[in-house]
């Protein structure tokens, strides 16, 4: 025991002056090691994997504090737990993000498709009232464009309030058949 921590201080002593045979050794050594932890936490060997290359490169990136470790073992698998639990955390947050986006992309998609069948709906109601006749179609625009009541386009058309009714009767009948097809 006392001589692997030698020996190990030793590899931190090589590593920090650049040595890269002995960053090689270290590697081969621990990288087992710290891929084994990173499995039983993340459950994944692509991303266990992806934590061994991260710890050793964030040794060798910092490799002139190497000397200072004191228990390499216990510094090797600190920093590998912590690495896992801000990978996972960043997952974490990414999978809330895209089914956030997700949900968002599809709302809208919702929205445009409602907003084009109104307005396709709109064209063609509108094509209809177009296409009736010329009194039923005033009698329906100031009813429901001007949103006056059946007393008020009586007295303003000079007609019966019976015959506006009708009018409005025949004017819905007739946009009714048209979109339902009867």
């Amino acid at each position: 025991m006392m001589q692997e921590h030698a020996d190990v201080r030793n590899l931190l002593f090589r590593i920090s002056s650049g040595d890269q045979l002995a960053f090689r050794i270290l590697f081969c050594a621990y990288s087992p090691k710290v891929y084994s932890f990173a499995l039983r936490l993340t459950r994944s060997d692509s991303m266990a994997e992806e934590v061994v290359q991260d710890i050793f490169l964030k040794i060798w990136i910092n490799r002139e504090s190497a000397v200072t470790i004191e228990q390499f073992s216990a510094y090797l698998f600190t920093i590998t737990r912590n690495h896992i639990f801000n990978l996972l955390k960043k997952v974490a947050t990414e999978a809330t993000a895209k089914n956030r986006l997700s949900k968002e992309l599809s709302e809208a998609h919702r929205e445009t498709e409602e907003t084009i069948l109104y307005r396709e709906s709109q064209q063609i109601l509108n094509q209809v009232v177009s296409n009736l006749p010329p009194q039923q179609k005033l009698v329906y625009s100031l009813c429901h464009n001007e949103g006056l009541k059946y007393e008020e386009v009586a007295q303003r058309l000079n007609i019966s309030r019976l015959t506006v009714k009708t009018h409005m009767q025949q004017a819905l009948r007739t946009i009714k058949s048209h979109f339902t097809g009867e």
